[in-house]
């Protein structure tokens, strides 16, 4: 006896399984992924391993595609915003201070917990802590201000006066700073270290051109993020009734100071410090298409070769529409919810906009094809065995 089969059960056992085994191959191979497909069926999307952790300029031409542009910022990167698929990036990943592009993270936390026609009465209090040298939209102590007119301050003048008082408003600024970096962790940005809700150069405080893509993509999502972003110039409010005009300091969408207007664009964000340098998460509608780009320290060209820089890869992304394919995803570090132990079917399903990266998605499944012939064996050895039980042929055990 061997296991419970005598020698007379063994062989038709062992055949059977074989047949077992035999029934499910497809589904092993197609686990695999090296099978051409039949005549007529069209080709399964092939899965491509992100690159970006990899020095250098990344790019997967196909032959024809444009060159990519020379750029001289320290990091930079280009996506499209729907399938969140990395075009082409260069050290995506190396972790910079962000400057006032933080915001945008800052916005993302803060938007959803503060109603925009709210009024409120600026304290003294609200106003300290701002650095020396920030931008300033001219929040002023003993006046009160909707929050919507906060937020055009933070979008259009960066300035980090509106941001204390936002945030005095969500708890506090260390208590925002934590749920900024939290949400940062949610959305798959890894790279990112928030200490000063502002963006105000801090020692430690850091992100990179890939997680700033990712705040700029999901802010685009967010309605009244969208809005206040795209928003060229606005009335402010002063003393006394009266109000004063304040514009975007985003020059690619306003077309200020010598800088031509980016045809289609719809925002992001720009940024400056003393470490930084200038940064800049721009993006624009072409077509139907949206990309976003994140452009972050040129080294060369002056104080506005940031705007360049970002034309010259937004020019190119747009150009290379089907002509490249991805280096990375924008989702390929998101985090993604563990169903419970009886988790219903019918359980809402993950936002049919939020793509999952095809190589997270085949370890996600964790079966390879020795698994799945491994597997096969199982099923059909199992079903054997259950059927010889019935016929009183296998030495069954409690």
């Amino acid at each position: 006896m061997i296991n419970g089969f005598s020698s007379r059960t063994l062989l038709p056992v062992c055949a059977l399984s074989v047949v077992g085994v035999l029934a499910l191959a497809p589904a092993a191979a197609a686990a695999g992924g090296g099978s051409e497909p039949m005549p007529g069926q069209p080709r399964a999307a092939q899965p491509y391993a992100s690159l970006l952790h990899r020095p250098g300029t990344l790019v997967r031409p196909h032959p024809g595609a444009p060159r990519v542009p020379e750029v001289s910022a320290l990091s930079w990167l280009v996506a499209d915003a729907g399938s969140g698929d990395v075009l082409a990036a260069h050290a995506a990943h190396r972790r910079l201070p962000p400057a006032s592009t933080l915001k945008t993270l800052f916005a993302l936390t803060v938007l959803p917990t503060l109603p925009a026609g709210l009024e409120h009465t600026v304290s003294e209090e609200e106003l300290r802590g701002i650095g020396a040298g920030s931008s300033l939209v001219g929040v002023a102590e003993g006046r009160t201000y909707r929050i919507a007119d906060l937020w055009r301050g933070v979008f259009l003048n960066s300035g980090n006066d509106a941001v204390h008082v936002l945030a005095a408003l969500n708890g506090g600024w260390d208590a925002t700073a934590a749920q900024m970096q939290a949400k940062a962790r949610a959305l798959g940005a890894r790279d990112t270290q928030v200490l000063s809700p502002d963006g105000y150069d801090t020692p430690g405080q850091v992100s990179s051109a890939y997680d700033l893509a990712v705040f700029g993509r999901a802010g685009l999502r967010n309605a009244d993020f969208a809005r206040y972003c795209r928003t060229v110039s606005a009335q402010f409010p002063g003393g006394g009734g009266w109000s004063y005009g304040i514009q975007n300091t985003n020059r690619l969408l306003t077309g200020a100071d010598g800088v031509e207007r980016y045809p289609g664009l719809i925002g992001v964000k720009n940024g400056y410090t003393t470490h930084a340098g200038n940064t800049l998460v721009a993006a624009a509608r072409r077509d139907g298409r949206t990309l976003v780009v994140t452009v972050m320290n040129p080294q060369e060209g002056g104080g506005f070769a940031v705007y360049e820089e970002a034309r010259a890869l937004l020019d190119w992304g747009f150009a290379a529409a089907g002509r490249v394919d991805p280096v990375g995803s924008l989702d390929a570090q998101r985090a993604r919810p563990r169903p419970g132990p009886a988790a219903a079917p019918a359980a809402a399903p993950v936002s049919a906009t939020v793509a999952v990266a095809p190589e997270e998605e085949a370890s996600c499944l964790g079966w390879g094809p020795a698994a799945a012939v491994a597997g096969a064996a199982c099923l059909g050895a199992g079903g054997v065995a259950f059927a010889l039980r019935r016929r009183g042929g296998v030495a069954g055990r409690d």
